[in-house]
């Protein structure tokens, strides 16, 4: 499994989110749960629902106890955004468990799980900044200053989705060694966050 899927799995994702458009539309992954089109289907999901939401918070006039049911919504989705980051990362040891590594293998800056994580974004920015080429509203220097940015945003999307896919090959020949740190997030933890725990006592 390549980038190729990865980027099909995600734009149907995005696609699927904006038919309803709406922050609290059901999950229908049509993926059978527990393969891993499944997981990234759910993984691009979260994400489209946390684009939507930070824009949302961003409103001048939303009221301020919305706000905060939403900063809180947001917080929650972080969370859930990096335990699915880290249940692909969990795929990836379990595959490449077995390989041998070769002589001086490396490791690298990050898993594969949060490059693929940046690519599930990069996916969300490309279809949103198309969204803006394509505004029938807006004059013609925002769609220029928009078709510049697209351009460059699918010129991220071919780098990346080659370093992933070159990453993958080098973890599968033993030239690069997997190695996970959790995130460890510690503003959710009532034991490590002091508010939570210094309100506590």
């Amino acid at each position: 499994m390549n980038t190729e899927t990865f980027c099909r799995v995600f734009s149907q994702a995005t696609n699927d989110y904006h038919l309803t458009d709406h922050v609290d539309a059901p999950l229908k992954n049509p993926y059978a749960e527990g393969t891993f089109e499944a997981i990234l289907y759910h993984k691009n999901w979260i994400d489209a629902v946390q684009w939507h939401l930070e824009d949302i918070i961003r409103n001048p006039a939303i009221d301020p106890i919305e706000a905060l049911a939403i900063k809180r919504r947001i917080d929650a989705s972080n969370q859930d955004r990096t335990d699915m980051v880290e249940m692909i990362d969990s795929y990836y040891l379990q595959r490449y468990r077995d390989v041998k590594h070769q002589s001086g293998a490396t490791i690298n800056t990050e898993s594969p799980a949060w490059a693929i994580d940046r690519l599930s974004i990069l996916i969300l920015k490309i279809y949103h900044m198309e969204e803006q080429v394509n505004r029938h509203d807006a004059d013609a220097e925002h769609i220029a200053k928009c078709q510049n940015k697209l351009d460059v945003l699918k010129e991220q999307r071919q780098d990346l989705t080659t370093a992933i896919d070159q990453l993958l090959e080098d973890f599968a020949a033993g030239r690069k060694y997997m190695k996970v740190y959790r995130q460890m997030k510690m503003y959710n933890d009532p034991a490590l966050n002091p508010v939570l725990y210094k309100g506590e006592q």
